[in-house]
C-alpha cells in the first residue's frame, strides 16, 4: 500500500474507465502507457483542455478523470466543477506543492482525490483504483497541506454544523479528524487501538451520515465547520 489512503471495494469484472486530461500530449501518452498495461484500467480518452475534457467526459462516461490545472480555455479547476456538477466522473487532479490554492479550489469542486504529478507509476495506478471504486484519496502531505490553508488563512467564522455532522457519534467524530489528518485506516486503528474493519465501519457511517461521496469531502465539511483545528487536528471544544 502507497502512502495515499483509500478503501478498495472487491474486485469489478469490467476495467475502469479512465480519462487522461492534460495539455501536453506526452503527459497524456506517458500515464497511457502507464495505464495501458493494466488489465483491469482503459483509456477511453484524452482532452487537451478543459472544455474539451468535459465533452469527452460527456461522450464517454469514465469511472475516472486525471485531470491537470493549468491549462488552456478552460483550467482544471472549473473542468472539474462541471464534470462533477454532470455527473460525468470522479476526478483526481494532478497537483504540485507550490500552488496550494489549486488543492484548496479542487476541493472545492467536488474533486475526489489528488495526485502528485512526480507520484510513482504504482501511486498512479492506486488512485485511478481507489477513486474509480468510489472512495476518495488524499496523499497525506497533501492533506496536511490543505489543513494549513483551510485552518490557518479561514478569514470567513466556521459555516454551522449540520444535522449529519451533529448525529456522529463521539468515536466517529474521533476518527473523522484523524482522516483530517490524512491517516489511513489502517494509522487509525493503530491510534485508537481498534480493529481496521471496524475503522471501516466508522468511517463508512460517517459518509452516509454526512451525505458525502468519500471521505476527502467529509474532511472538506469538517474544517469548514471548525471541527478540525491547526493544532494537530483536534476536536474543537
Amino acid at each position: 500500500m502507497t502512502e495515499q489512503q483509500g478503501d478498495v471495494p472487491p474486485g469489478r469484472s469490467d476495467p475502469l474507465r479512465v480519462l487522461l486530461v492534460d495539455d501536453h500530449a506526452m503527459v497524456r501518452s506517458g500515464f497511457a502507457m502507464m495505464l495501458s498495461v493494466e488489465d483491469d484500467v482503459e483509456v477511453v480518452g484524452e482532452a487537451a483542455n478543459g472544455a474539451e475534457a468535459v465533452v469527452v467526459a460527456r461522450a464517454t462516461r469514465p469511472d475516472v478523470v486525471l485531470m491537470d490545472v493549468q491549462m488552456p480555455v478552460l483550467d482544471g479547476i472549473e473542468a472539474t466543477r462541471r464534470i462533477v456538477a454532470e455527473d460525468l466522473g470522479r476526478v483526481v487532479i494532478l497537483t504540485t506543492f507550490d500552488r496550494d490554492d489549486y488543492l484548496f479550489d479542487g476541493l472545492q469542486a467536488g474533486a475526489s482525490g489528488f495526485l502528485l504529478k512526480n507520484a510513482e507509476p504504482e501511486q498512479l495506478l492506486d488512485a485511478v483504483r481507489v477513486v474509480g471504486s468510489g472512495s476518495g484519496i488524499l496523499a497525506p502531505q497533501v492533506t496536511r497541506r490543505v489543513i494549513e490553508r483551510m485552518t490557518g488563512e479561514r478569514s470567513a467564522p466556521p459555516r454551522p454544523e449540520p444535522d449529519g455532522l451533529r448525529r456522529l457519534t463521539e468515536r466517529e467524530r474521533e476518527v473523522l479528524v484523524l482522516m483530517g489528518r490524512g491517516l489511513s485506516n489502517a494509522e487509525i486503528a493503530a491510534t485508537l487501538f481498534l480493529g481496521e474493519a471496524t475503522v471501516k465501519t466508522h468511517v463508512s457511517s460517517c459518509l452516509a451520515k454526512l451525505h458525502v461521496r468519500d471521505r476527502v469531502q467529509a474532511v472538506v465539511l469538517a474544517h469548514e465547520c471548525g471541527l478540525i483545528t491547526p493544532d494537530e487536528g483536534q476536536i474543537s471544544p
